[in-house]
């Protein structure tokens, strides 16, 4: 039976030493970003006042921005949110006024400001207590879902893979992270959701090229460790394009058509998937060719006295 797809003879791994040198530099503008810049925390986070406003037109920033200012808001944050006509305002916590005075007070200034009464559209609190135990819980959330996909490798395959999977995960992570602090995007809640979905999403892709990789090792019986790998990579190449293009045209639809409450989530995914699909080929699989994987390492053990069982 003829296939429909005809296998493709990349040689991926001739290039792995450029795309390592292409991540390695990635890596270093992301984390060199979250050292000296940091992430743009939403309100989830840092805690603090939100408010959403819609305007009978369309609004300009800059006034709002000079009248907060005015009446002592220096520290909000004024953008637009969907449309001009919409308008979002963050603020930092306040201990001088209440909840219900400090919308009431920021409503009235949009207002004078806007030249027309506003449409109330949204308020959120959130304690600055709860956006310090959100950081700390979303930093070990990841940290668990790391460790948890460590052991599963290590127990589905051996140790150079489970090393790989997690070299991988942590590049797909920090680019990700590095992505959002470069741009100065606002990271949520929605954000860090995205975030573990990329480690599922990256993970899955992985583990079928891995699940090749050592399908081979233990079928071929000639050939070196980068032809088995090479030859593994484009046995799966067709599945992973296609699983990546279809999920990107999903997310691209949430991205355009989704509305500003899901921007940032579409974002992240589709920052990850991008990454996570060239990790899978490059990251992952150079990471366990560099620790020295062999046809030895893969072949299943044998148990004592097998070649007896079937004897009467």
């Amino acid at each position: 039976m003829r296939t429909l797809i005809r296998e493709t003879r990349f040689d991926f791994m001739a290039r792995r030493r450029n795309a390592l040198m292409v991540s390695a530099a990635l890596l270093l503008i992301a984390v060199a970003s979250l050292a000296f810049r940091g992430l743009n925390f939403g309100i989830d986070f840092t805690g603090g006042t939100l408010v959403e406003v819609a305007y009978p037109e369309s609004a300009e920033l800059g006034p709002l921005r000079a009248a907060l200012h005015v009446e002592g808001f220096d520290d909000a944050v004024v953008q637009h949110f969907g449309t001009a006509r919409e308008v979002l305002v963050r603020l930092p916590p306040r201990d001088d006024l209440s909840k219900a005075e400090l919308s009431d007070e920021v409503r009235r200034v949009l207002d004078q400001a806007g030249g027309g009464e506003t449409e109330l559209r949204r308020i959120e609190f959130v304690g600055p207590q709860v956006g310090e135990e959100l950081t700390e819980q979303g930093g070990l959330a990841m940290l668990i879902a790391l460790g948890a996909i460590f052991i599963y490798v290590l127990l589905r395959f051996e140790w150079r893979f489970s090393l790989g999977s997690v070299a991988a995960l942590f590049h797909d992570v920090l680019l990700v992270l590095g992505f959002f602090s470069v741009l100065g995007l606002d990271f949520d809640l929605t954000v860090l959701a995205a975030i573990l979905a990329v480690i599922g999403y990256s993970l899955n892709d992985t583990i079928v090229v891995f699940d090749r990789i050592r399908e081979n090792f233990r079928r071929v019986r000639k050939g070196t460790p980068v032809e088995v790998i090479n030859r593994s990579l484009n046995q799966t190449l067709s599945r992973t394009l296609m699983t990546s293009l279809t999920t990107l045209l999903v997310l691209l639809a949430l991205f355009f058509f989704g509305g500003e409450l899901i921007h940032a989530f579409s974002t992240a995914l589709i920052v990850g998937v991008v990454v996570g699909t060239y990790s899978s080929i490059y990251v992952a699989s150079s990471t366990v060719l560099a620790l020295g994987v062999s046809k030895a390492d893969l072949m299943p053990v044998k148990k004592e006295g097998a070649e007896l069982d079937g004897q009467p």
